[in-house]
Formats: structure tokens, C-alpha cells, sequence
């Protein structure tokens, strides 16, 4: 007797038989499909129309260069480009010296948002010019077209560049660690002809965001790191001093260490002695993330077999070589999305600076100061809109770039 062969079954169904299959089932699920639906569409039209016809966006063409850069001097503002320029070289030199395809991916997208600002800019002169009386502002935001175009023009011919010409590879994290007073040195300046000093307190807008986000992640992670293999230490002193900063610090507030530093760390410096309100909050963003690093690390650590390090002993390796060579790229690798979860938030965290009583306004700070402007009274919708549209396009960003970057080190893989 022969046994018939049966077909292997259909696995794969087509875009109609997936609607049936999903949306359509059931008399139920194709009414909750169909109100929903209707629903959607409807909220879409009516947004659209009040996009289009309603909404009052010269509210962010005419105030773009407060939403960059805050009340940063205008005849200073080159100072800004320069270092948004010494930036975009190293993204460009970056995602050519790198062989991980999200970083280019990054760097690109780095790229491409200078160009996105740089036609929002002209938007924003092209409205100026057909108004009279704000030839200032025209030339203004023309001189904000041609810088946006130049930095996005730098990135990718830096990138071109260094896939032709080998550079040292030494060269790049040294270049990195340096642009960080670097940047601090031309934005602030050292009270000399042709770099004057401008306060921080004018600091402001997407400018002010950046640095406090940058500076956040950059110094927060290898503190971070540094509290979590203390924590693990087989000294007490260091292992009971690093445990209680950690607990102590992730038991408070973020929006109560930044009112300790600009309140209460003026107190205990001695006469004559001031930190600038940014350092101030820097410090406060820096010491708070570094707490949430470290026990996201600790996880890490905890994750690697036991094993290892042993084998790692036996073959007379130190513990600090351990740690570096055996141990610590193991639990980075695996605290990736944790980590950058941790970092988007700090990003958003950084507009409690504005309620901390620091005195510094970034992106959401100066929306607010937009808004008290009497001429656009009424116009939140539009500032908010606009604000969280930025914060979406940062956060989004950041959070594909490390999907990219776990499936490039296969995170979660053996």
C-alpha cells in the first residue's frame, strides 16, 4: 500500500489573505477595524488641514536662530559653526576609520540632518525677505543656510577622504577627548581680542542641549564603568564607597541634584570662587547618569561566567588585565541597549535644567521665552509640536543606531 505525500503547508499568504486573517476574522475585530480606521483617518485630515492652513509656523522661521543656538552673541556666532564644523570632521573621520556599519550610519544621518536645517533656514530667509524691514534677519539666516550646508559638506568629504587616506588609528579617540575643551575653550572663550568671553548664561536653545547631552554621555560612562567594578571589588573600603554612592544616587531626583548644584554648591566654595552655571549642571547630569551606568554594567558583569576569569587567573593574567581584555568587553557588549535606553533619557532629561533655577535655557526653555513674546500668543502648539519633532529625530536615531550596533556584535547571539 502506498502512503500519499501531502504538500508542506502554506506558510506564506498574501497581503489580502493577511488582512482577512488579522484585521478582518470576525464580525467583531471588522468593526474595531473599520471605527478604528475611520478614526485615524479622520484625525489625519484634521490635522493636516490645521497644519496647512491654520497652524502659525513663523513662529519657528522667526525665531530658528533662539531654537539653535539661545542668545549666543550674533557677531560671535562663528565660533558655533567652527565648532560644529570640528565636530563634523570627526563624524566624518569616524565612519570612515570604523568598520561597524551603524557608526557610518550615524554619521551619515549626522549629515543629512545639517542639510534638513540648513532648507528649514532658507524657509526661514525666503520668509524674512518678503516682509519688510527684517533684512536683518534675512542676511541672518542666509549666513545659517551656508554654514548648515558647509558642515554637512565637511562630513562627507572628511568620510570620502579617510576611506583614501590611512590615518593613524590613535589619532581619532585622542581627537574626541580633545574637542571636548576644545569646544568649551571657543564657545566660552579666554577674554582676548578676537575671542572674548561670552557667559554661559547665553548659551541656549539646541546648542546648550547638545553639550549637556554630549558631555553627560561622555564623562558618565567610563564613571560609570569605574563605580561598577568597585562595587564588584575585593576591597571593602572601595566596595562599600561605591555601593553607597550608586544607592544614594539613584535614590534622588535628577531635578534635585541640579537644584544642589546651582543652590547649594555656590555655599561651600570659598569667596570669589565661581563655576559657571552649565559646569554646574553638567556636573549634576554627569554624577546622576554615572549611578545608572554603573549598576547597568554591574549587570553586565555579573552575566559572565565565573569560569573565565579563573581561566584568565590561570593563565596569569592580572585582574586588571582581566577586567579589560576578558571581562569588560564581554558586559559591554551585553548592556548595550540598556545603556542607550539610559542615554536617550538623558537627552530628554536635559530640560529640567530650565526649572532647576540654574538660570540656562535649552530647547525647551527657549520655547517658552518664544512663547512669551507677544506676537505669538496662542502659538504652544506649534512650539511643542516643533520641539518634540526634534526630540523624536535625536531619540529615534539613537535608538536605531544601536539596533544596528547589536545585530553588527550580535548581541543576544552565541
Amino acid at each position: 500500500m502506498t502512503v500519499e505525500q501531502l504538500a508542506p503547508p502554506q506558510v506564506s499568504t498574501g497581503r489580502v489573505a493577511w488582512l482577512r486573517e488579522n484585521l478582518f476574522s470576525g464580525w467583531a475585530n471588522s468593526l474595531v477595524t473599520i471605527v478604528l480606521g475611520g478614526s485615524l483617518i479622520l484625525f489625519a485630515v484634521l490635522l493636516a488641514d490645521w497644519a496647512v492652513n491654520q497652524a502659525r509656523w513663523g513662529v519657528i522661521t522667526a525665531n530658528l536662530r533662539l531654537f539653535l543656538m539661545g542668545f549666543y552673541p550674533l557677531d560671535q556666532a562663528w565660533r558655533v559653526w567652527l565648532t560644529l564644523a570640528l565636530f563634523s570632521s570627526l563624524a566624518g573621520l569616524s565612519a570612515g576609520r570604523s568598520r561597524l556599519g551603524p557608526v557610518r550610519t550615524l554619521v551619515i544621518w549626522f549629515g543629512v540632518s545639517q542639510a534638513l536645517l540648513a532648507g528649514l533656514a532658507a524657509v526661514a530667509a525666503l520668509e524674512a525677505i518678503s516682509i519688510p524691514g527684517r533684512l536683518g534677519q534675512f542676511e541672518e539666516m542666509v549666513a545659517v543656510t551656508v554654514a548648515f550646508l558647509a558642515n554637512a559638506a565637511i562630513v562627507f568629504a572628511v568620510y570620502w577622504l579617510s576611506l583614501r587616506i590611512q590615518t593613524p588609528r590613535w589619532l581619532l579617540p585622542l581627537g574626541w577627548l580633545a574637542s571636548v575643551p576644545m569646544t568649551l575653550l571657543l564657545l566660552q572663550g579666554i577674554g582676548i581680542r578676537g575671542l572674548p568671553l561670552v557667559s554661559s548664561s547665553t548659551w541656549g536653545g539646541l546648542l546648550l542641549t547638545f553639550l549637556l547631552a554630549i558631555v553627560g554621555i561622555v564623562l558618565s560612562f567610563p564613571f560609570g564603568v569605574l563605580l561598577a567594578l568597585g562595587r564588584r571589588s575585593d576591597l571593602p573600603a572601595l566596595r562599600w564607597l561605591s555601593t553607597a554612592y550608586i544607592e544614594v544616587v539613584r535614590g534622588v531626583p535628577l531635578v534635585t541634584l541640579l537644584f544642589m548644584a546651582a543652590v547649594m554648591v555656590p555655599l561651600f566654595l570659598p569667596g570669589g570662587v565661581r563655576i559657571e552655571h552649565v559646569y554646574r549642571a553638567m556636573a549634576g547630569i554627569t554624577l546622576f547618569s554615572a549611578a545608572y551606568v554603573a549598576e547597568n554594567v554591574r549587570g553586565g558583569l555579573q552575566a559572565i561566567p565565573s569560569g573565565q576569569i579563573e581561566a584568565a587567573h590561570a593563565i596569569g593574567l592580572s585582574t586588571i588585565k582581566t577586567n579589560l581584555y576578558i571581562v569588560l568587553p564581554q558586559a559591554l557588549r551585553s548592556v548595550i541597549p540598556a545603556n542607550v535606553g539610559l542615554f536617550i533619557s538623558l537627552l530628554k532629561d536635559t530640560t529640567l535644567v530650565a526649572i532647576a533655577g540654574t538660570g540656562l535655557l535649552e530647547l525647551l526653555g527657549i520655547g517658552r521665552s518664544v512663547l512669551a513674546q507677544t506676537q505669538w500668543v496662542g502659538a504652544q502648539l506649534e512650539v511643542y509640536i516643533f520641539i518634540s519633532a526634534v526630540f523624536f529625530v535625536l531619540c529615534y536615531t539613537m535608538s536605531q543606531a544601536s539596533y544596528r550596533l547589536e545585530e553588527a556584535l550580535g548581541v543576544g547571539k552565541r
